[in-house]
């Protein structure tokens, strides 16, 4: 790419002394390479030295040239943004807009990231526990269930939005153990670093949903710190020791979770919890329609713990059969 550039009459003119290999493509625009670019953009004597190309500087050329091309007198730049954050590196955050036209105004995910949920999912299935492995998984979790009932009792919404903050921990840390397992083997991953961290992001999601429901307390926000901390590095460990068990384990939570999830529901049927409207943000981000109360937002994500249990069941049984998770591809994107 520098010996093209260099050698074009372009480079001549601007002195080129560093750049790398950059494209360009536009709405509306041919996609460039960067000496084609900066034939049709960059004045001569412009740049010396480029290695980032940010969108405010497209437009800043464009507008310029423009402005010199039909004589206008160059317009000021408009004022900055109170919130905009300075920076050398030329970064700046594009401005992204819905299907109807309304600009998007979630920054923690984007429209691309939304998705229509499959309810259409079994959610009886059970995996029955049939060696000692399976079984120590199935116990640890119906122990773990009994001092979660007896804290929460029927505060289902509460009960919800704590849970989410343990539950979005085993596929963070599945998908970091296998990160660095393909970075130390020089070995691709199947797939499966993606679908353990797209589970991890979903759980966060699930909390970021609840958050707008109920609000926690200052001991229920000490006790998130507390379990938190314990269960990250236990399950770290048993997934280190084993991924089978800690998969199960977490098959086993999913399951737990469905029937949480059935039981709020029958308490919102019974008018025990208000059915309020549906959150914005769960509106965006499960694609519901406008009308939408918090029984829809539980029932999508009761399904979407469905699919979690499946795809962590499915990952221990391919440990059980012999095979690495890299054998076989991953269900990514499935909802």
């Amino acid at each position: 790419m520098y010996s093209r550039i260099a050698g074009s009459a372009a480079s001549r003119q601007l002195g080129v002394r560093l750049f790398s290999t950059w494209t360009f493509a536009g709405k509306g625009v041919p996609e460039l390479s960067g000496a084609a670019w900066i034939r049709n953009n960059i004045p001569a004597g412009g740049a010396r030295s480029w290695s980032t190309l940010a969108p405010g500087v497209v437009r800043d050329a464009e507008e310029e040239k423009s402005a010199s091309g039909s004589g206008a007198a160059r317009s000021e730049p408009p004022p900055p943004r109170e919130d905009a954050v300075v920076s050398y590196w030329g970064v700046s955050p594009a401005k992204i807009v819905k299907e109807d036209g309304t600009e998007w105004k979630w920054k923690s995910f984007r429209p691309w990231e939304t998705y229509a949920p499959d309810l259409s999912i079994d959610l009886k299935k059970h995996h029955v526990p049939s060696n000692l492995l399976d079984k120590m998984a199935y116990w640890t979790v119906k122990l773990l269930r009994y001092p979660t009932d007896l804290f929460f009792q029927r505060r289902y919404g509460c009960r919800a939005m704590m849970l989410e903050t343990v539950a979005a921990v085993p596929g963070m840390v599945g998908g970091l153990l296998l990160h660095c397992k393909s970075l130390r083997r020089f070995e691709h991953s199947g797939g499966w670093i993606k679908a353990l961290l797209e589970e991890a992001e979903n759980e966060r999601m699930h909390l970021m949903t609840f958050m707008e429901v109920s609000q926690p307390r200052w001991y229920e926000r000490a006790l998130v710190i507390a379990v938190q901390g314990v269960f990250f590095n236990a399950y770290m460990l048993g997934y280190l020791v084993s991924p089978k068990f800690a998969h199960r384990v977490v098959g086993y939570l999913e399951e737990e979770a469905i029937h949480s999830y059935t039981e709020f529901l029958k308490e919102l049927d019974k008018g025990n919890i208000e059915n309020v409207p549906a959150p914005a943000i769960a509106i965006d981000y499960w694609r519901l329609p406008p009308d939408s109360t918090l029984r829809d937002v539980v029932m999508v994500v009761r399904a979407d713990e469905a699919h979690h249990r499946d795809v962590n069941h499915f990952a221990s049984d391919i440990h059980y059969q012999g095979q690495q998770l890299k054998e076989t591809p991953a269900p990514i994107g499935y909802h």
